[in-house]
């Protein structure tokens, strides 16, 4: 992977009783998103295999981490902006 990864986290979202956010991957060229509490990447537009497993290990190991950082996203915020 390349030192200049971007990486994005959704609102929380709840569907049936369910809890879960979208944590996005992009260097500008590839794109991957995974799902958390699940830590796996849904969709993947350029990462090689081994990057995909990088990244899941890296939402794993930073649950907790990304769980806060979904509970902090206030979306209204942008439109009060």
């Amino acid at each position: 992977m390349s030192d200049a990864l971007n990486m994005s986290v959704s609102q929380i979202f709840k569907q049936e009783g369910k809890k879960f956010a979208f944590v996005s991957f992009s260097d500008g060229v590839r794109m991957a998103e995974g799902k958390i509490p699940d830590c796996k990447i849904t969709a993947n537009k350029g990462f090689s295999q081994e990057e995909i497993v990088q990244l899941e290990e890296y939402m794993g190991k930073e649950l907790m981490r990304l769980k806060n950082m979904a509970a902090s996203v206030r979306v209204m915020d942008a439109f009060l902006a």
